[in-house]
């Protein structure tokens, strides 16, 4: 039998649609339905790697967990990592198949639904339901040719749409009423119904314009929703989001780290963010890297050579240098590790533009970057604790030296990462590391802080997305949104 299936689409980016995927997630398997998540097109460099391989965007792996399924590259079948404001690496169905500029990949994606339909019609054939996550928004009718992340996938497969508005950020009659006025009539209708998001106050307060946007558009609203507190203490898929909570914790311990322009899997900071004793700054463009900063740390990045440009043009590589000389501690995560070392190679572009750059030359190591992209589940030990980490991998180049053979862990694959001659300068291709309450307390009294949470990382997004369910079933039409699945 094939399963049920819905999408949720928004009348603009970071509507939400999301995190309510991951709530309707949870609420469908609490009432005891095989559901899985779907996004046919994603845009994003915050990924997840696959336990089967491959890697899909966060987000979908929070969908999946919502569910209770391991994440899977069906649930993201078209993956967009971008590498400038024009190009970006493409994954399909969990592999990199290659990178392309904008206007190619608009010209051409089409050709993707295929792909995309493969992963739909494995997941239907599986599941009592699947919930599909729209991208942007279907009013972008500048984008409708060739669609395959809104309406074009919606009228493919046959699946009925909710549309979602941001009530918070303000103009959402104009903004639902608008979206109907500029759609295709065969589009508009595939929207059985609407949901107002981000909603704070009294619901009561916009009875009236919830009945104004059912006149001009016959569509029926499905349930205002509150500003949830449980979206907190979910992980961002974006960066854009990195100066909402979790906020410093004022500690000892002080941690900046600069905000890279495509920086990827940012949330490798969250555990370090949590604890008591840290005090941990996103350092944002134009501004100083703090001179009283203990240690400085340079996270992942979908294009290295571009962020080690962009990390010059902010000044950042003197207030890292200078930090280093006076004994501060540096470590780099993936990208961040390849700036450390002395030269970047990338003479094909499969990173990025093609190109060489000379490194931040505080490990003795150089990085080549390949077509092979590594991105796997990891397990091994720390070098200099001893104490077992098991996190995951997402990484183009190969990154070779005499500070090498000082790695940071010793992984079930081999050595990772490298260390200078005293221990002050580390970098590391693991993702997710601090995640590991052994790893991190190990890791912060060695460089003179101290670890004093329990993170449990996937209980408590766990926990959040229960309580994230419990306000979005409180207020919404459940039964009403499921009825108009087919």
């Amino acid at each position: 039998m094939t399963a049920r299936a819905l999408m949720l689409q928004g009348t603009g980016s970071d509507v939400g649609k999301s995190v309510l995927t991951a709530a309707l997630c949870r609420i469908a398997k609490r009432r005891g339905l095989s559901v899985a998540p779907f996004k046919p097109q994603n845009m994003s460099n915050n990924a997840a790697a696959c336990p089967g391989g491959g890697e899909i965007g966060r987000a979908q792996a929070l969908q999946a967990l919502a569910c209770g399924l391991e994440p899977h590259v069906d649930f993201n079948p078209v993956l967009l990592k971008p590498e400038t404001d024009r190009r970006a690496q493409l994954v399909v169905h969990g592999k990199a198949v290659g990178a392309m500029e904008a206007a190619h990949y608009m010209a051409h994606r089409g050709e993707l639904m295929d792909r995309v339909m493969e992963s739909f019609v494995r997941l239907t054939a599986a599941h009592d339901l699947v919930l599909v996550e729209g991208a942007g928004s279907p009013s972008e009718i500048n984008l409708r040719a060739r669609d395959v992340a809104n309406m074009g996938f919606a009228r493919r497969a046959g699946v009925p749409v909710c549309l979602i508005g941001d009530i918070d950020r303000g103009g959402v009659i104009a903004s639902l009423v608008g979206t109907k006025a500029v759609l295709d009539p065969e589009d508009a209708a595939m929207i059985t119904g609407f949901l107002i998001n981000k909603f704070r106050g009294d619901p009561a307060l916009f009875e009236d314009g919830v009945k104004a946007i059912e006149a001009r558009t016959g569509w029926p609203c499905f349930g205002i929703i509150p500003w949830l507190a449980a979206t907190a203490h979910l992980p961002a898929e974006d960066a854009v989001v990195l100066d909402r909570p979790l906020q410093s914790q004022g500690g000892a311990l002080k941690i900046a780290a600069p905000m890279l322009s495509r920086m990827a899997n940012f949330d490798d900071a969250d555990p370090l963010r949590q604890e008591p004793g840290v005090d941990f700054h996103w350092i944002a463009p134009g501004k100083p890297i703090p001179r009283d900063a203990d240690i400085i740390i340079l996270f992942g990045t979908k294009s290295t050579l571009g962020d080690l440009a962009f990390l010059r043009a902010q000044g950042w590589d003197h207030d890292i240098l200078a930090h280093a000389r006076a004994g501060g501690r540096v470590l780099g995560i993936c990208g961040g590790y390849q700036m450390l070392g002395r030269k970047i190679t990338d003479p094909e572009g499969v990173d990025g533009e093609p190109g060489e750059a000379t490194g931040l030359g505080l490990l003795d190591v150089d990085t080549v970057m390949t077509h092979e992209k590594h991105v796997a589940p990891a397990a091994g030990t720390c070098v200099a604790s001893g104490v077992p980490v098991a996190s995951y991998e997402i990484h183009t180049g190969r990154t070779t030296g005499p500070d090498s053979a000082r790695p940071v862990f010793m992984l079930a694959g081999g050595p990772d990462g490298a260390c200078s001659a005293d221990g002050r300068v580390e970098g590391t291709y693991l993702h997710g590391a601090f995640a590991s309450d052994a790893f991190r307390k190990a890791w912060l009294e060695h460089v003179g802080g101290r670890a004093d949470i329990h993170y449990h990382h996937a209980k408590a997004v766990d926990l959040a997305i229960d309580r994230l369910a419990d306000g979005v079933e409180e207020v919404v039409d459940i039964d009403a949104m499921l009825s108009a699945a087919r």
